[in-house]
């Protein structure tokens, strides 16, 4: 038999396909639609084996939908913008658009040994003009709107990289490219105004049913819907301006607890302080070099200046608090001011205790014991939802839960005057500017005699200019004049360019809208868009599941109140699916200095358990499995894989090992087996053509076909990848050992192509071509199981003695209890364990089991 050559056919039929437009999407409205959509990468240079499963996944959903006759949208693009860019351009000396064209290209090229169903004639990169543009078009769009606004903002400032981050950009005070300590700046800043949006952007979450719970829960925490008190201390002695201090809680059930207050360093009091006191300016100051990530502060040691001042407590006047400049206190939160409640809030608590303030206790649990935290102890935080014993509280009740304390703490207030409830939203609106190069042009021009005017849409795109250099630290745009210095759209006087690009987020929170009609004029084509959108199944890694996610869902939004969506697109992804990660070994040796260097897994020799290094034979420290880093590099390179099986091999692993979303360890011996396996098939397929005219079992090889069509198609529209191969193999074992005539053998293997068609494609084409298949089974049509086929006319039932199975027995699935017991009965193995003997007792579960005692 001739072998299966991977070398040969992918490429074969990659170009058979390509030639036949097979996945060139088009819009039928005799079809139903299907668009599917990975999160589309970056283009780093290279692809990973996660890549490898992450598109897979997407292909076998993909290549399923049109076999299941729809118009199936399958497209891939770049997500081009951002700092790495940048960075290789300093280090490499070359431009970031010629660094990432060429990685671009790159990545284009081992994408199609993968053989995915993508249509490649919508490919476009953020980076490209006319992406941009229409994203600045849309941006003009929102400016109309009142989406888009400027003011003055407190920032994380990375002094390396010289640009503003994001919160989540900021991992352990440092930031997450270059790793120097963020710093908080005031600049003025460009933001969308997603926070108009918080309660609808919370409340749609329920309508999100494909969605993984983890994620909406995430989303959930991040907008943050907080109910609580806002209210006023009066400030004792006051400086001019500031008699009122301020506070929102969510906690007022504890303000009889309170020991003090705390104001941000960027709170408007601890600023007209600061100019006469030189002390508290240099607190503050070092306060601002901190980042203004939530997480940062709460790992951050409790610091506070006392500023002198006092405030009177609201119920009792002959009660005085201290007002500290606290460093754990952000005035992008609330409104920048805090009391103190340090028996039950554990910050509070270590602010308290560093500068010896009381610890007054307003509640115990009903079944605790301790009133106050214990010496060095934890404090005492209220639960929301268990009853406890308000010891110093509003309402007259003494147990109440925590909930409805805090709606008695409020309705007191309001009844006494005392400030008034209200509802807040933890999300703040998003920050976009970015002071870099490499990203997005914001299109507005800055005019002495005009202000802020956005650039006219016939002169759009503004496009970044090609001859800049990296050699000083900063934005490049900054200094170029030619490109920055330019005439007033609006009275023509010598003006400037915005010089502040958009954060890279913008370029992906309406990429998939833009894949409905690339090449369009406007941002979106309204035909299209209404025809393509929603995306009915979204796929990517849970590390989105805040940040790129609810921006476009509010990006989805905007658009759709600037005429860009349709309605029904408010919630542009209809199912989410987070894959799991591809993990590895890690090896690792030691240098003689007792430094640990890493090896890649081509490196290494693994024989009888033992690894050494296949350079020189030195032992190689194996560690367990974790997610594959170049810094470790426990990476595989697809391609190497490719070259040695072939892109079917990648994809039925990746596919095969564990369920899609949990992680999955790459093994050698894992990938040879899948190899092994897939070259089976192919002998299989040559042994089916090859089979006698007439057999046995015809039937029975086409009930067992008839199953796997039926389970092959359950396991893919739930997800359940691996459950479809696993069945797979199972129907490949079946028509290894059957007997049955050609005719039957040929009919079960030409669908076992198609069942394997979305995870093997190549392989699949082949033995469709070698069985006379006609045309290409990419384009088949998606076999049906015969309900009829699918009931059991014979049932295997296993007989357990005295609870130990010990004899199987094949029975008419219909057969009666007494018919199934005597013949039960009649096995050997039972005969013998009964010895002559009556059984004690016979139960008989029909289709299932029977159970003897003895």
């Amino acid at each position: 038999m001739p072998r299966y050559d991977a070398s040969k056919s992918e490429p074969f039929w990659q170009d058979a396909w390509a030639r036949a437009g097979t996945f060139t999407a088009r819009r039928d409205e005799t079809k139903p639609k299907y668009y599917v959509l990975e999160m589309f990468p970056y283009p780093s240079g290279a692809l990973h084996i996660g890549h490898v499963r992450n598109y897979s996944m997407g292909d076998v959903v993909a290549r399923y939908k049109i076999a299941t006759g729809h118009a199936v949208l399958h497209p891939m693009g770049w997500d081009a913008f951002g700092l790495p860019a940048e960075n290789a351009a300093q280090e490499r000396r070359v431009h970031p658009g010629d660094w990432t064209y060429e990685n671009i290209a790159s990545m284009k090229a081992q994408f199609a040994r993968l053989g995915l169903s993508l249509d490649w004639s919508r490919e476009f990169a953020t980076c490209d003009p006319d992406y941009y543009g229409q994203q600045q078009a849309m941006f003009i769009d929102f400016l109309e709107k009142g989406l888009a606004y400027r003011k003055n903002a407190v920032v994380n400032w990375d002094p390396v990289d010289m640009t503003v981050l994001a919160n989540e950009q900021v991992e352990d005070g440092r930031g997450w490219r270059s790793g120097a300590l963020v710093e908080r700046r005031e600049l003025t800043q460009w933001f969308f105004r997603i926070s108009d949006y918080s309660d609808e952007l919370l409340s749609a979450l329920d309508r999100l049913d494909n969605w993984p719970d983890k994620v909406k829960t995430m989303q959930a925490n991040w907008i943050g819907k907080s109910r609580g008190l806002q209210f006023a201390f009066s400030v004792i002695d006051p400086p001019e301006g500031h008699d009122r201090v301020e506070v929102y809680t969510t906690r007022p059930d504890t303000l009889m607890g309170a020991s003090f207050v705390g104001i941000s360093p960027d709170h408007p009091l601890a600023r007209s302080l600061e100019r006469d006191n030189a002390d508290l300016a240099a607190f503050n100051a070092e306060c601002r070099r901190m980042g203004t990530a939530e997480e940062e502060l709460e790992k951050a040691e409790k610091r506070g200046f006392d500023t002198g001042l006092k405030v009177r407590h609201p119920f009792d006047t002959s009660w005085e608090l201290p007002v500290y400049v606290a460093n754990f206190i952000l005035m992008g939160y609330g409104t920048g001011a805090i009391f103190g409640c340090p028996a039950h809030d554990a910050r509070d608590l270590e602010f308290a205790r560093k500068y010896d303030l009381p610890v007054a206790s307003v509640f115990r649990p009903e079944t605790g014991e301790h009133v106050l935290p214990e010496e060095g102890g934890a404090a005492c935080v209220p639960p929301k939802s268990e009853e406890v014993i308000y010891l110093r509280g509003f309402a007259g009740d003494e147990v109440q839960t925590g909930d409805a304390a805090i709606e008695s703490a409020i309705a007191f207030c309001e009844t006494n005057g005392v400030g008034h409830g209200v509802t807040k939203f933890r999300l703040r609106d998003w920050g976009l500017s970015r002071q870099r190069y490499w990203g997005c042009p914001i299109p507005v021009v800055h005019c002495e005699t005009c202000g802020t005017v956005p650039e006219k849409k016939e002169n759009l795109p503004v496009k970044l200019p090609q001859d800049v250099n990296f050699d000083i630290p900063g934005n490049p745009l900054d200094r170029h004049p030619t490109w920055r210095d330019v005439p007033c759209p609006a009275c023509g006087a010598p003006a400037k360019r915005e010089t502040d690009t958009m954060d890279t987020f913008v370029d992906s929170s309406w990429y998939f809208a833009r894949f409905t009609s690339p090449h369009a004029s406007t941002p979106t084509d309204p035909e299209e868009v209404a025809y393509w959108m929603n995306v009915d199944q979204y796929i990517g890694g849970v590390e989105h599941a805040i940040l790129h996610l609810l921006y476009s869902r509010f990006y989805a939004r905007a658009m759709q109140v600037c005429g860009h969506l349709p309605e029904s697109a408010a919630e542009p992804f209809d199912a989410l699916f987070t894959q799991g990660m591809v993990t590895h070994e890690i090896y690792q040796t030691a240098t003689p200095e007792g430094r640990t260097e890493y090896h890649f897994p081509g490196d290494v020799e693994i024989r009888d358990g033992v690894a050494t290094l296949k350079s020189d034979g030195r032992p190689v420290t194996v560690v367990p499995s974790a997610k594959m880093s170049k810094s470790k590099r426990n990476v595989v390179d697809p391609v190497e894989i490719i070259d040695r099986y072939g892109a079917d091999t990648a994809r039925w692993f990746v596919l095969s090992d564990s369920p899609p979303e949990r992680d999955v360890e790459w093994t050698a011996a894992g990938a040879e087996a899948a190899s092994k396996h897939l070259a089976r098939v192919w002998r299989i397929a040559e042994g089916a053509r090859e089979a006698p005219e007439t057999g046995r079992g015809d039937e029975e090889l086409l009930r067992e076909m008839h199953k796997a069509i039926h389970d092959v198609t359950i396991g893919i529209e739930s997800f359940g990848f691996n459950t479809s191969v696993a069945r797979l193999y199972a129907f490949a074992n079946a028509l290894s050992k059957s007997e049955a005539g050609r005719h039957a053998q040929v009919a079960a293997a030409r669908v076992m192509a198609q069942l394997m068609a979305p995870m093997t494609p190549h392989l699949s084409e082949e033995i469709w071509h070698l069985l006379g298949g006609e045309g290409l089974v990419a384009e088949a049509s998606w076999p049906v199981a015969d309900p009829a086929m699918l009931v059991e006319d014979e049932v295997t039932m296993p007989i357990q003695i005295n609870g130990k199975r010990r004899a199987e027995i094949r029975v008419p699935a219909d057969l009666d209890k007494e018919a199934v017991e005597e013949r039960a009965l009649a096995t050997e193995a039972v005969q013998k364990a009964l010895g002559g003997a009556s059984p004690k007792k016979v139960i008989v579960v029909p289709g299932r089991i029977v159970n003897v005692v003895v």
